[in-house]
């Protein structure tokens, strides 16, 4: 698969943070072209300000399809929305207009996807209070993706330097995240951690699953979690043929993974994964969304008003989020195995 260079599509984000500005910084280096052929979907007069602002060297190609791009270091080849008033963009505020636009990018980018245009999305920020002044029926990029490419309930894993982190829970308390620890849950996500990974062609699956309570309950001194709901669990797993181990107490597991011990690690919880992640390299840290029809990478931070279009923001994660969708995007099947 080396050298195989996929479209990647780029939503270009909320109009008015700092999407723009990380999108050309990225598309500025040439080893982005060196492993892929990056499609910015957004407006052209957008991203020729934000050339301007930022000052890189590049030029605007507009293309009417993916086909039609040219895929050469100097150019950014956009497909052009055109949806943006410039007379009233406002750089670094909520609005209706970049809101709805921001919509709109994904939404095509979406359809690409599934047409079979492009391999993979690589998606920029988005703004909930500008999708709500939009009137768009979404608060985020997952409940876009669901509605749109029909994949109910996605499973976000993040990658940072090698090391993969699974969420068995979402955004609700810790509390409820606590309840949310059955068995069942446990059991189901591994098989969903080991299918996620085939489809991103990863061949060794050895799956971690990181302990709740100190040192895992250490035998039920300190919590039953561990007994009666999670190695149950990873046991039902392993029995249906799941390479799965634990659970491993969380204060070592992140290590262990990340130095090859394991090949992902399953968090219990929101916050046990992420500070693992962006404390290993905050900048680096890129989403996955799987369970979706299409390869989605993600950028792990938002619109950043109070910098946007000052020249000041780091590309860091875009390049690498670009970077990671082309590294999958050859190997990723689409068809559930």
């Amino acid at each position: 698969m080396a050298n195989v260079r996929e479209i990647i599509a780029i939503p270009m984000g909320d109009a008015a943070g700092i999407g723009p500005e990380i999108t050309v910084k990225s598309l500025a280096k040439e080893e982005i072209y060196a492993m892929c052929k990056p499609l910015v979907v957004g407006d052209a007069n957008i991203l020729r300000k934000a050339i301007e602002v930022t000052g890189v060297d590049l030029t605007v190609n507009t293309v009417e399809s993916p086909a039609a791009g040219a895929y050469k270091f100097g150019t950014i080849d956009v497909l052009d929305l055109a949806n943006i008033d410039m007379d009233a963009f406002a750089p670094g505020e909520v609005s209706g207009q970049n809101g709805r636009a921001a919509f709109e990018y994904i939404e095509r980018s979406v359809k690409l996807a599934m047409d079979g245009e492009v391999k993979a999305l690589a998606t920029t920020p988005i703004n909930k209070e500008s999708l709500q002044a939009g009137k768009v029926p979404y608060i985020g990029h997952t409940e876009m993706l669901e509605d749109l490419g029909g994949a109910p309930d996605p499973l976000t894993m993040f990658q940072v330097n090698g090391l993969r982190i699974f969420f068995l829970t979402r955004h609700v308390s810790v509390k409820e995240a606590i309840s949310q620890m059955t068995a069942e849950r446990v059991h189901d996500y591994l098989i969903r951690c080991d299918l996620a990974l085939q489809r991103l062609g990863v061949e060794s699956r050895k799956l971690a699953v990181a302990g709740l309570n100190p040192h895992s309950g250490e035998g039920g001194l300190f919590g039953n979690e561990e007994i009666d709901e999670i190695k149950p669990g990873i046991e039902s797993a392993k029995a249906a043929g799941i390479d799965a181990y634990g659970p491993v107490p969380a204060d070592s597991v992140f290590f262990q993974a990340l130095n090859g011990k394991y090949d992902a690690v399953l968090s219990l919880y929101h916050d046990q994964g992420h500070i693992a992640a962006k404390m290993t390299d905050f900048h680096r840290t890129i989403s996955i969304t799987n369970g979706l029809p299409f390869l989605r990478t993600s950028v792990d931070h938002g619109t950043a008003f109070d910098i946007a279009w000052k020249n000041i923001a780091s590309s860091v994660s875009m390049e690498e989020c670009i970077k990671l969708a082309a590294e999958y995007a050859p190997k990723f099947t689409a068809e559930s195995l």
